[in-house]
């Protein structure tokens, strides 16, 4: 992701995450900060389609947020953004990855165990809407941050 892309993916973002959409500064404050975070966009024939963001200070890396637009769902996009972020958790010698996923997103959370994370921890109400966020863990020490995951829409770390 650039600051090219920033304006695209705000769009996408309020338009995928309506209550918790970040707003338009927060993605290119992210952006600024090279050195903790590192963030990726999926681009199909109409644009961008996909994106996702990653905040490592060793030895943790968050996924801050990871979203596919549903007409994209199901070709192994969100799979393979979340394949990206885990390789640089691991590049940045993270040895634990987090993220906080809606307690009401099944198809998030699928995703997510099917590369091994495991939930750890329930923040009541965390969502402004009053959902519950599941906080999962994935240690990266001898895993292999593989899935078989199938493009799934998920939000991470939404506040």
């Amino acid at each position: 992701m650039t600051p090219d892309d920033v304006i695209a993916v705000s769009v996408l973002e309020q338009r995928l995450f309506p209550v918790d959409a970040w707003p338009l500064h927060m993605f290119y404050d992210e952006l600024a900060q090279p050195d903790t975070r590192w963030y990726l966009v999926a681009e199909g024939s109409e644009g961008i389609v996909g994106y996702a963001g990653l905040m490592c200070i060793e030895p943790i890396a968050d996924v801050q947020t990871i979203a596919v637009v549903p007409e994209y769902e199901g070709r192994g996009i969100g799979t393979t953004l979340l394949t990206r972020l885990i390789e640089e958790a691991r590049r940045r010698y993270a040895l634990d990855m987090l993220l906080e996923v809606r307690a009401d997103n099944p198809r998030a959370q699928q995703l997510y165990r099917r590369f091994g994370f495991e939930q750890i921890h329930v923040r009541p109400r965390y969502y402004r809407d009053g959902v519950d966020a599941l906080i999962m863990r994935l240690q990266l020490a001898g895993s292999t941050g593989e899935g078989t995951g199938d493009g799934t829409s998920a939000e991470a770390g939404q506040p």
